[in-house]
């Protein structure tokens, strides 16, 4: 049995394929990475290291061949790129004839009207055509993607939001990661869709949790969008990166990440990591 992790030296990545190598012998395990350099130290533990890049099909073919099980996780930019990229993992996978695809989407992809879910409905789709097995793993939102907020807090700064009284299931990289580790490894997952989600919460909410863990209060600064863009520029956030952190706000605020799920304990015996816990991590990682 092979199996094979795309995208092994990302942030998602790297900590799925940790986590199946504290259960999967290392020679079963195979990753592809665009810049196999990344990833000698995997090579140097007994993983097999290939290289694949989604821009270049012809990569993908090689990289997948003799698979049986393959996690494709869902890649960066913006969503027509996205979309090609996935369309010419999901095509390699069909012709090397893999007998089972995990896939990294998004919070209720199918009905989402979150900006980045066109991407995801698209590639569940065409995976669907293919006729393989399937398991979607919709990932709500990381933790780990309020660090630059959390920053800003340790530095005096309040929680800045637009996202009103939106709610989201945030959940630590490393539960998606173990989760998605149980379902590529693991039997009884044949055409199977997983909401992974933690608690709801609004903004107000996870702002008091932060405060719980730094010992103080940590005010909250509800803005409109513009204000928002305004605040995130003078922070000095690239020019490029605030429409998307704009969209993000607004996806929150129209409620798309409000889904509420037990598919973590489903899959891993517990509910997702305790956001006080998940936010005492992440603290002690930046300081």
């Amino acid at each position: 049995m092979k199996l094979l992790v795309t995208g092994a030296t990302g942030k998602l990545g790297s900590k799925v394929v940790e986590t199946l190598l504290k259960t999967v012998p290392a020679n079963q395990l195979v990753v592809s990475v665009r810049n196999p350099e990344k990833a000698e130290g995997l090579r140097a533990r007994g993983v097999e290291v290939r290289q694949g890049d989604f821009d270049h099909p012809e990569t993908l073919d090689s990289a997948f061949a003799g698979i049986d099980r393959l996690l494709i996780i869902s890649t960066d930019g913006d969503n027509e790129t996205r979309i090609n990229q996935h369309a010419n993992a999901v095509a390699a996978a069909e012709h090397a004839e893999v007998k089972f695809i995990a896939y990294t989407s998004i919070a209720n992809a199918k009905e989402s009207e979150n900006f980045l879910a066109p991407t995801h409905k698209v590639t569940e789709e065409a995976i669907l055509k293919t006729g393989i097995p399937y398991s979607f793993l919709r990932n709500n939102w990381y933790m780990e993607n309020e660090i630059s907020s959390i920053k800003g807090v340790l530095a005096g700064a309040p929680w800045v939001t637009s996202a009103g009284n939106g709610k989201v299931g945030w959940a630590l990289q490393e539960d998606y990661a173990e989760a998605a580790a149980v379902v590529l490894s693991g039997s009884g997952h044949k055409n199977t869709i997983y909401e992974l989600s933690g608690k709801l919460l609004t903004q107000e909410e996870i702002a008091t949790a932060l405060g719980t863990v730094l010992g103080k209060e940590v005010p909250v600064k509800q803005v409109d969008d513009a204000t928002y863009a305004d605040i995130m520029k003078d922070a000095g956030v690239p020019e490029f990166l605030i429409p998307f952190l704009v969209d993000i706000q607004k996806s929150i605020r129209a409620g798309s990440l409000a889904v509420e799920s037990n598919d973590f304990e489903k899959l891993l015996g517990r509910p997702a990591t305790l956001v006080s816990e998940g936010l005492t991590q992440i603290v002690k990682g930046i300081s």
